[in-house]
């Protein structure tokens, strides 16, 4: 995929015949890549991400690995600041790593922002657009959307969702089933893709196609789906819930093993 493929070359031209990195390594060789995030061991997972993101933005600082990670220093904020607010009565240092760590990661995506003004790279203009509202990055975004790259990237397409779902709600159903049908076998989709098709499909009243994928939202681990208001509308009409609840799994099997075809196609 576009937004992968050189991230792979970088890492590969990193690690070599060498030994396999390690974030003990990483903060040993570069502890000012560890030094200013929390010291406790909340964000665990996400700490690790950054710390290793970092270090390969150091590297070679590439606008896929400023891209990577962005997202990734996005992630840990939202973790560390909603930890920051657990109060330690015995150990207040521990409270003031994480408000540390959270001025690091705001200091750190003000720097990547500033870094990237100029980029053509999809996933950051989608984030310059997204999070600082910059209309010169959504043209440069949009301006993608037909080359051969982007369509058949799930990423750019779940972005170009993003866009059009506020006034063209036939290409955003389009547009995330191309994204469900661009995904890897055992990869993850965005569970705001499952979401999206669900309220999409009950604002159209297809309440078939919107209770599938809120099963199929649920069968993905999402526990905040809306499934109640759209079973007492099938059942009211008389509905057996039965066959969609396996149409359900059949369908998240299929993506899941990166077989999803859309229904449109048929």
């Amino acid at each position: 995929m576009l937004l992968r493929a050189s991230v792979l070359l970088s890492l590969l031209a990193l690690t070599g015949c060498e030994e396999p990195l390690t974030l003990a390594k990483v903060c040993k060789e570069t502890p000012g890549l560890c030094n200013d995030l929390n010291t406790d061991s909340h964000c665990k997972a996400q700490r690790a991400d950054v710390i290793m993101a970092r270090y390969h933005e150091y590297k070679q600082p590439t606008d896929d690995n400023k891209y990577l990670l962005l997202k990734g220093f996005e992630k840990y904020d939202k973790c560390v600041s909603l930890a920051a607010k657990i109060e330690h009565i015995k150990l207040k240092d521990k409270t003031t790593s994480r408000v540390e760590a959270h001025l690091t990661s705001m200091k750190e995506m003000t720097r990547l922002f500033q870094d990237t003004k100029n980029t053509n790279h999809p996933g950051l203009l989608y984030y310059h657009w997204s999070r600082n509202n910059d209309q010169s990055a959504l043209t440069k975004l949009l301006a993608l959307e037909n080359d051969p790259s982007a369509t058949e990237d799930a990423e750019i397409q779940f972005f170009l969702a993003s866009y059009y779902i506020k006034f063209d709600e036939e290409k955003t159903i389009d547009l995330l089933y191309k994204t469900l049908e661009l995904n890897k076998a055992e990869q993850t989709p965005n569970p705001e893709i499952f979401t999206t098709l669900t309220s999409l499909f009950y604002k159209q009243q297809k309440y078939k196609h919107a209770y599938t994928f809120a099963k199929i939202a649920q069968l993905s681990g999402i526990t905040n789906v809306e499934i109640f208001p759209i079973e007492q509308r099938l059942t009211a009409t008389g509905k057996n819930l039965s066959g969609l609840d396996t149409l359900a799994q059949q369908t998240y099997a299929s993506i899941q093993a990166g077989q999803f075809v859309s229904p449109r196609d048929f």
